[in-house]
């Protein structure tokens, strides 16, 4: 039974026990990756609960559940271990030693334009750092964000659409237009109602390009299509464009590149939908390594050409 919160405190170990329930998916294989007995585990967890004055975890012959308030704090622990991780990473840079970190998530627009030679002179200035990319999409970016995951994002984003936590500072704005495979039957289409019956197929998460979209639409008061494939891999969402007669939303740095553009063609419709902001995104008030700092930097400083 849960008892109202005191004034312990939440203590590092607590914490870690909390992920790696989460990551092992059991108390036993939790402990055995700590080097705990499953008592010693399951009692830190029992103070836990006790502290935050919530169950975290529903035990049953299946294995452990997290409830929502569980899911709540596992999200903010591993914030907690990611920004301690990275302030031991800051101080190897500083100590001149190897092993630093950074991971950030780019567009494919920015991938197609500025992040190779960003990464060519991030090299030459961190030529220790160990980098790792993703994809930009939102719907893993954010979540990424939240659970320190992430350092940071440069991705198309509506502010509006972002979660309170979540900074979002504009580089520059990017126009994008509807793009269907060539020779598709829509491809001469001029005017919104001519693709009134079309499929598309668009990242819906919030915030991101393809909901921007639908409220636009709405707020011209034009009906938006209710038949759309909901994509979050921008791979997929290419390949499905080039091979079926779905319909895209492109930026247009990705329609100008001849190499990501092959097989497609824009739909000259107007009226178009306005240019929409391409920035960085980071956790609010959790400052970045020297090394993220230095990369990110670049990237805006290139980020306005993009």
């Amino acid at each position: 039974m849960v008892t109202s919160p005191d004034n312990r405190g939440m203590k590092d170990h607590q914490l870690r026990a909390l992920i790696q329930v989460a990551e092992r998916g059991s108390i036993r294989s939790a402990a055995k990756a700590m080097h705990l007995t499953q008592s010693a585990l399951t009692k830190a967890l029992r103070e836990l609960e006790e502290d935050v004055g919530a169950e975290l975890l529903l035990r049953s012959y299946q294995g452990v559940e997290f409830t929502t308030a569980g899911q709540a704090l596992l999200s903010r622990a591993r914030l907690a271990a990611a920004t301690l991780a990275r302030a031991r990473e800051e101080i190897r840079d500083i100590q001149g030693g190897a092993g630093i970190r950074v991971a950030v998530a780019a567009t494919p627009t920015v991938a197609m334009s500025v992040l190779p030679r960003v990464w060519e002179a991030f090299q030459r200035t961190q030529p220790h750092a160990e980098l790792t990319l993703s994809d930009g999409l939102l719907s893993t970016v954010v979540p990424g964000l939240v659970e320190g995951l992430l350092d940071f994002a440069i991705a198309l984003a509506d502010p509006a659409g972002l979660p309170e936590e979540v900074l979002f500072e504009p580089i520059t704005s990017v126009m994008a237009w509807p793009a269907v495979r060539v020779g598709h039957p829509l491809a001469q289409a001029r005017s919104w109602a001519e693709l009134g019956q079309a499929q598309w197929i668009l990242n819906l998460s919030a915030g991101s390009q393809g909901a921007f979209l639908l409220r636009w639409l709405r707020d011209a008061g034009i009906e938006p299509t209710r038949r759309i494939v909901r994509c979050t891999s921008p791979t997929l969402m290419l390949e499905m464009m080039r091979r079926t007669d779905l319909v895209g939303f492109c930026p247009q740095p990705l329609m100008d590149d001849p190499l990501y553009s092959v097989g497609l063609q824009r739909i000259a419709l107007d009226p178009l939908p306005p240019p929409m902001s391409l920035g960085m995104l980071r956790l609010r008030g959790v400052p970045l390594s020297a090394a993220a700092r230095s990369l990110a930097q670049l990237l805006v400083r290139h980020g306005g050409g993009a």
